[in-house]
């Protein structure tokens, strides 16, 4: 199946331009990693399902499975130079004899669309949460009032989409001004993001709670874990890297040769983990401070923290900031869903950087409007999963992005050849040899049950 020997090619050079450092590469890939997954999704996962057993479990499976597969896209976004499907047919072709491997890199781009036309409805609602957190809307109110506020607020179709557009709005600009202004978004929206949590760590530190927070994030409470938690972690490990997406494979196309791929991955992953613990470690002590509950679902982030933010004494000015943690986050994931379908329209189309970026987003916005709308006007419509929101999610989440990490993931192990994949990952040493014992065998097949389980095979 796999050629071994030397495949030659010239040294490719992306069309785009490249990151003008190491350092420019991890925060972009750190930022398409840390989204709404970090800071919203892993607390109340890591609440629902025994604290410190699932955070164990979770840890597990992004070295295992996460970090080969971010190598294998990685190495095959450098090795390529071009946009995902560019890449996978170039190299198809090299490595593989078959232009067939271009469709890898079609659903990856198509799933990053259908992700952000979601993504930027939900990022859309942490834009408009920014104000009401400014104006002290939380400050006193009960349960009842924060869950009105919310509820009020998707139940009104127009105000959710005007979100939605301001927020596909400040992609369209960052996204039109290409790689350099990629650059520039992550190089400040990456420390921003980072100081903002460590305030907010700062506060929940002097919440009382902080051990109780700190306990329950990593005392392993392995009777509430279940093989349902042990899958939701091997999914949410995937689903917070970004992997599956073509986000890694366009961003390692920018990537200058002489950057090694195992570091800047390894780097990527402890800053993404990292974040995700941070995000724990804020919100769990103040859940815990209030006698709330840590496993409120997704509730957590619009109704719950308005609440214990609304309760404190400096309560207008951290929530504030957290909701504007939050867009940050969004946004940053947001550019990396985008960059790899402007990529492509650039490419394979007369139209230039700009035109592409806005064809893109009209695209993404428009079919964001169906998300927008399950939450009011087309709540009803009811079919196959759910509503258009809830289809659009568990087609790509369980679908489009477990079998895009499978395949891309055996096509550099399997496909490419060794020569190929050592020269990109600097030797055949150690680290190469484990990258490829788990990209052959352990990350695939982990993935696969995640796909089986969540398509209700197993």
């Amino acid at each position: 199946m796999q050629n071994n020997d030397s495949v030659h090619v010239e040294v490719r050079q992306s069309l785009h331009g490249n990151w003008s450092s190491r350092l420019a590469f991890i925060m972009a890939v750190t930022g398409s990693a840390v989204g709404l997954g970090n800071i919203w999704k892993f607390p109340y996962m890591a609440g629902q399902n025994g604290g410190g057993a699932f955070v164990l479990v979770y840890l597990l499976f992004v070295f295992l499975i996460g970090m080969p597969v971010m190598m294998s896209e990685i190495l095959i976004g450098r090795r390529g130079r071009r946009n995902p499907v560019a890449t996978m047919k170039l190299l198809g072709e090299e490595e593989g004899n078959s232009q067939q491997w271009k469709w890898i890199g079609v659903m990856g781009v198509t799933a990053g669309i259908l992700i952000l036309s979601y993504y930027s409805v939900i990022a859309g609602w942490t834009l408009t949460y920014i104000p009401k957190a400014f104006l002290g809307q939380f400050v006193g109110t009960n349960a009842v009032s924060i869950s009105n506020l919310f509820d009020e607020f998707v139940s009104n179709p127009v105000a959710v989409i005007l979100a939605h557009t301001i927020f596909m709005g400040i992609n369209y600009f960052i996204i039109a001004s290409g790689v350099k202004g990629l650059e520039r978004a992550v190089k400040f929206l990456m420390p921003a993001l980072l100081m903002l949590l460590f305030v907010l760590l700062f506060y929940s530190l002097t919440s009382g709670s902080f051990m109780q927070g700190v306990l329950f994030m990593f005392t392993p409470d392995f009777d509430a874990l279940n093989w349902d938690g042990v899958l939701t972690a091997m999914g949410l490990a995937c689903f917070t890297l970004s992997i599956g997406m073509g986000a890694i494979m366009a961003y390692g196309a920018y990537l200058p040769q002489e950057t090694s791929i195992t570091n800047a991955t390894v780097s990527v992953v402890i800053a993404d983990t990292g974040i995700a613990m941070l995000a724990g470690l804020v919100i769990f002590p103040l859940v815990f401070a209030n006698d709330l509950n840590p496993g409120e679902g997704p509730d957590l982030v619009f109704k719950t923290l308005p609440l214990v933010f609304g309760q404190m004494q400096a309560g207008t000015f951290l929530s504030t900031i957290f909701f504007v943690l939050l867009s940050f986050a969004a946004l940053t994931s947001a550019l990396g869903l985008m960059e790899p379908a402007v990529a492509w329209m650039v490419e394979s189309t007369k139209f230039n950087r700009k035109q592409s970026a806005a064809i893109i987003a009209s695209m993404i916005w428009f079919f964001g409007l169906g998300t927008a709308l399950s939450f009011n006007t087309l709540s009803d419509f009811i079919f196959l999963k759910g509503t258009i929101y809830e289809n659009v999610d568990f087609l790509t989440s369980n679908v489009m992005l477990p079998l895009g990490a499978v395949f891309t993931t055996i096509f550099a192990a399997w496909i490419m050849s060794k020569n190929s994949t050592s020269e990109e990952l600097d030797g055949h040493g150690l680290v190469y040899k484990i990258w490829r014992f788990l990209a052959k065998f352990f990350a695939p097949i982990a993935i696969l049950i995640i796909f089986l389980q969540a398509i209700g095979w197993i």
